[in-house]
């Protein structure tokens, strides 16, 4: 039995350093290369295809919303999952030895809506992800590893169940795979503590506080108290963004430009140096080629063209000095916009000037992280905008209609992460008992939740506001 193992586990492990190619229906289109293509991420933080699978079965008390225990395994974390496919959008499997499950770039940026509550949904390619809860996915990953269930016996029983594997697979499965997969998942609770901390409200589906997960992981900075989440956004035609004309990429301008955010967004999935660099770069030059064309999606409800005409005037006057103009794709101060100055502050030139050697290191140029103190955030680009709600750069306000609201007058408590589109309001459907019981509370009186700030427009008359909207949704 002992040279049975030794020589399964050998033969096991060499076999862990052979790849092989995806299947061909992954590249048939462009579209399912950006769902489902993997970008080199199963080498450090892929998750064995069959404890993958098996997870739900074992665990699934820990696939949580709110609080609560949500049916469903992975899909309760709010994951686009097309029908007759065998993994959400944005997972990806591949074999490095042994079938592996990993990210990409699609698992946040793909947006999902239902005309109606009978209706199929319909999946929006790079699209922010209003409804996937990443955080949940963290915790998930490393509370299954902490509990005495994530065992060998138990595991392999359950794996056992649902597949045939070979000798070798399961002396490798029982003898290797799992004991270091539980190790390496364990390795990361220390740098996910933040994700536990009880004086921080959770991020809710379709937020993520993208610049702390950067220095805890890519410059290993301490702990410290800022927390600043924001809504995942729309990374539809890229090409908008041009560096040499002051343009700045990230909700607080703190990237110079495209190529520099594919990288470290990429670099973000790995949670490492990349393992084949070559291969990583042409991830990335496919990416941003990719991204750099591809149109935001149109709206699908009717739109009244007379009123979006008298809207376009009214958009002119008062919204194109900023949004359409030399100013949109550059920061303004956060004094001007008067938003939660949570993001801005989970940042600092410090840790940009880290992060850029970090990646340096890797042997990786890019323009990279404005080495700078930032001064607020940057105004976004309008295209697409019907579908990118809840709105502000933290997603306090749930529909357009809502953000031509003074603040105080905005709803202090919604619900983010239903799928249900609303035309009337223009965003998602964000109270009513669906959507508390599918979507995430958002408290905008929390950390890092204020709904302050943006009151331009708001004391447009009724008949203005609602041209507005109309227009707004045609961009």
């Amino acid at each position: 039995m002992i040279l049975l193992l030794i020589a399964g586990a050998y033969l096991g492990w060499s076999r862990g350093f052979r790849e092989e190619p995806q299947p061909a229906w992954v590249f048939e289109t462009p579209e399912s290369r950006f769902k489902y293509g993997s970008i080199g991420a199963e080498h450090d933080a892929g998750i064995p295809y069959w404890i993958f699978y098996v997870l739900p079965r074992i665990f699934p008390e820990k696939f949580r919303q709110d609080g609560q225990v949500v049916a469903g395994g992975y899909a309760a974390l709010g994951v686009a999952w097309e029908e007759g496919q065998e993994l959400p959008v944005g997972f990806t499997k591949k074999t490095i030895g042994f079938p592996r499950v990993a990210n990409n770039c699609a698992a946040c940026h793909t947006t999902s809506y239902r005309r109606s509550v009978d209706s199929s949904p319909v999946f929006v390619t790079a699209g922010p992800g209003h409804t996937v809860n990443i955080q949940n996915f963290f915790r998930l990953l490393i509370d299954c590893a902490k509990d005495p269930r994530f065992d060998a016996d138990i595991l392999m029983a359950e794996i056992n169940r649902v597949t045939s594997l070979d000798v070798i697979d399961r002396l490798l499965y029982r003898f290797l795979i799992i004991p270091i997969t539980k190790k390496r998942l364990l390795e990361r609770e220390a740098q996910f503590e933040w994700l536990y901390r009880p004086d921080f409200p959770d991020w809710g589906r379709g937020r993520d506080d993208a610049m702390n997960l950067t220095k805890y992981f890519m410059i290993r900075a301490p702990m410290d108290d800022t927390f600043g989440p924001t809504d995942i956004p729309a990374i539809w035609k890229l090409g908008k963004y041009q560096w040499d004309k002051g343009h700045r990429l990230n909700y607080a301008g703190d990237s110079h430009d495209v190529h520099s955010v594919v990288i470290d967004s990429a670099l973000g999935v790995l949670g490492a140096a990349p393992a084949d660099k070559a291969d990583f770069l042409g991830q990335v030059k496919w990416l941003q080629d990719y991204l750099t064309r591809l149109p935001p999606p149109d709206y699908p409800f009717p739109v009244d063209a007379a009123r979006a005409a008298a809207g376009k005037l009214v958009f002119e006057a008062q919204c194109a000095t900023c949004h359409a103009s030399e100013r949109t794709g550059r920061p303004a101060a956060l004094a001007e916009v008067g938003t939660d100055r949570g993001r801005l502050d989970s940042w600092n030139k410090d840790a940009a000037i880290k992060a850029n050697k970090v990646v340096a290191g890797m042997g990786i140029e890019r323009r990279g992280l404005v080495e700078e103190d930032l001064i607020g955030y940057r105004i976004p680009f309008l295209d697409g905008i019907w579908i990118r709600a809840p709105y502000l750069h933290n997603g306090a306000v749930p529909t357009l209609r809502d953000l031509l609201e003074p603040a105080a007058s905005r709803p202090k408590v919604f619900w983010r992460g239903y799928d249900v589109y609303d035309p009337q309001r223009v965003g998602f459907v964000s109270d009513g008992e669906a959507a508390r019981r599918k979507g995430s509370r958002m408290d905008t009186g929390a950390k890092g939740g204020s709904n302050q700030g943006h009151e331009f427009g708001t004391g447009l008359s009724v008949a203005d506001k609602e041209a507005l909207i109309e227009y707004l949704k045609t961009l």
